[in-house]
């Protein structure tokens, strides 16, 4: 593996930061995370910002198949050209933004098979990128991500804690989340100021009581966490439900919620029973059974 220094050097190229670009410096770091991840030749991978090809290479050897998707035009044909001379030419490179890419087509791509996601994320979209798995998850069996340390302590953080907040909620709605790697700073170029995690997200069937519509529940968790400071009763009614006070109320008092609780108390079973309780009294002023997005 040629050093990023060196590989971006070469093609008069530089990381950049607004991309959140800090890439793998070390072969077998990128070794390790395929080999605890599990990748097999059973598995449709698709990696999030492949970058120089360092995490990209090891599982492409490892997968059935693997679809890169990178944002930066930059990377491109570096990335074709580093994947070409280790002989991977199998691989599927995406030129886009992965939170406007169509999970549906890479799905297709992979034969139908349950992908298997992976990648470094930066931090300025790592919670969008998690929503979108979230929904999308009915293709995808499990993702092993790289997080900045912060944001992956974030996702196994318990009720009440002070990093307990909505990504939290949703995964523990519907997934496993289990810490698979620690990968200290000095593995990247340019080196971060902090140290990364690597995690593991396996996706299974959401707690009971399964939520009524998955799409409302996830709008009540934004709604309560949208206004953390606020008491519970105050950021649901201010967090644009278009419920009324009395609906709201009402709703709270069924599932035994206090209301002047706040949103980091609640789990994600507690959350999923109090959205049934609110859809079911959903004030629907147009009479047509649609609730507003």
């Amino acid at each position: 593996m040629t050093s990023p220094k060196t590989l971006l050097s070469a093609w008069d190229l530089k990381a950049r930061k607004e991309l959140g670009q800090n890439f793998l410096t070390d072969p077998s770091t990128a070794a390790m995370i395929v080999n605890r991840a599990g990748i097999s030749s059973e598995d449709a991978v698709v990696e999030i910002g492949a970058g120089l090809g360092a995490l990209t290479i090891p599982a492409a050897r490892a997968a059935g198949s693997l679809v890169a998707i990178e944002k930066d035009p930059r990377m491109i044909d570096l990335l074709r050209t580093e994947l070409q001379a280790a002989g991977q030419d199998k691989v599927i490179i995406v030129h886009r933004d992965v939170l406007r890419v169509d999970f549906n087509d890479i799905h297709q791509q992979g034969q139908g098979r349950p992908l298997v996601v992976m990648g470094n994320l930066p931090y300025n979209i790592s919670s969008q990128v998690l929503v979108k798995l979230v929904e999308n998850r009915h293709l995808i069996q499990r993702a092993v991500l790289m997080f900045q340390k912060e944001l992956a302590q974030r996702l196994t953080a318990a009720p009440g804690s002070r990093t307990y907040g909505r990504i939290t909620v949703m995964l523990d709605y519907c997934a496993d989340v289990r810490k698979i790697a620690d990968v200290g700073a000095a593995s990247f170029f340019p080196r971060p100021k902090v140290d990364s995690e690597v995690v593991e997200v396996r996706f299974r069937p959401p707690v009971a009581p399964v939520a009524a519509d998955e799409e409302f529940l996830f709008r009540v968790v934004k709604a309560g966490f949208g206004q953390r400071r606020k008491i519970l009763r105050n950021a649901l009614r201010g967090g644009g439900l278009e419920m009324t006070p009395e609906a709201i109320e009402a709703a709270m008092t069924e599932t035994g919620v206090d209301p002047t609780c706040r949103a980091e108390t609640l789990t994600a079973r507690t959350f999923s029973s109090l959205a049934n309780a609110l859809y079911r009294r959903y004030d629907d002023r147009n009479g047509d059974g649609v609730i507003p997005k």
